[in-house]
């Protein structure tokens, strides 16, 4: 696939069933991560897969999440929470490692570890990978985190979620770049 096709036309698949993606796809979309800009060539982010049980018990994480930010919680929400990570065959937690540097701030490292993010989901894409970036409150819940083994300085940067799109992809909306760029003068 052509690199423009990919950035100009990808789309999110929220609907994904198996399979999963092969060992061979998921080297292409590791590879594509570490491709990220990168000021200082720090690698500020690290990936986790879920799949399989384990989605199960990430689900368990998330719903003691919901348990812990509200006190007192429907049987639906927990529910809810419990069957997020099972959305899908894959999913690839991005994590941010930041930290203290004398030239990159954590900001930068923050912003690199989102091109990774999206640099899978566009090898995703590439490669006729159905994926969605998710995120939401509990992405940032401290139980959420300590859940998945994240140490200080690192934080969820999205959920990926990946597998084969149940439905055909939509076609890109066109945007009217004209409304979102303009000469600088002073």
């Amino acid at each position: 696939m052509e690199a423009l096709d990919a950035l100009l036309n990808r789309v999110s698949a929220p609907r994904l069933l198996d399979p999963a993606p092969t060992a061979e796809q998921r080297e292409v979309l590791f590879a594509a991560a570490l491709r990220a800009p990168d000021h200082g060539q720090l690698r500020p982010y690290r990936f986790l897969t879920v799949e399989g049980d384990a989605r199960h018990q990430l689900g368990e994480i998330l719903a003691q999440a919901v348990q812990a930010q509200a006190g007192e919680v429907t049987q639906a929400a927990l529910d809810k929470a419990r069957a997020m990570p099972l959305r899908a065959p894959l999913v690839i937690v991005v994590v941010a490692r930041l930290q203290d540097h004398f030239k990159v701030p954590k900001s930068e490292q923050l912003i690199t570890a989102g091109c990774a993010a999206h640099a899978i989901e566009l090898a995703a894409y590439a490669q006729g990978i159905g994926a969605v970036w998710r995120t939401g409150e509990l992405s940032y819940a401290p139980l959420v985190a300590k859940g998945l083994g994240l140490t200080e300085g690192e934080e969820v940067v999205a959920f990926l979620y990946l597998g084969t799109p149940q439905n055909e992809l939509r076609t890109a909306p066109k945007v009217e770049i004209a409304e979102f760029v303009q000469a600088w003068s002073v």
